[in-house]
């Protein structure tokens, strides 16, 4: 069963998920991340923009060849059903991602704003109602690492 996981009061959605990016594929993992397409335009370029001395390979699922996708450690999908990989699924807001129970993991990340957070108690009824044990992260008065 999946794992999920929400990250609470997020400051910066973008720099967050580009450090979880980072810190999931140093880890050797690969990754998708879900979002509006406006949303997900701009994560390509903070990732290739937040670190001056990194670079995390990325590629667009819409766009990008099928051996490029399956290359790629991560892919930014407005829809991750049918992508390559599942092992974790970053969620950037919006409704329920099509297709997260293939994932090991699932990430829902949270800004501060009420429409989001409101979002984000919807997707949490669901998973929940679902039998989906949901583990916490508020980074409510600390910064986010």
């Amino acid at each position: 069963m999946t794992e999920v996981a929400f990250h609470f009061n997020v400051p910066d959605k973008l720099a967050y998920a580009c450090r979880l990016v980072r810190k999931a594929t140093g880890a050797g993992a690969r990754v998708v991340v879900t979002g509006e397409p406006e949303l997900l335009r701009c994560l390509d370029t903070e990732l290739w923009t937040f670190s001056p001395l990194e670079f995390i390979p990325h590629a667009h699922a819409a766009s990008a060849p099928a051996q490029v996708l399956a290359a790629s450690p991560v892919v930014l999908a407005d829809v991750p059903r049918g992508t390559p990989h599942q092992e974790v699924l970053v969620n950037l807001g919006g409704p329920v991602p099509e297709g997260f129970e293939r994932f090991e993991r699932l990430i829902e990340l949270v800004s501060q704003d009420e429409p989001d957070r409101l979002q984000a108690r919807t997707r949490w009824k669901h998973y929940s109602d679902r039998g989906y044990a949901i583990t916490r992260h508020d980074l409510a008065g600390r910064e986010a690492r």
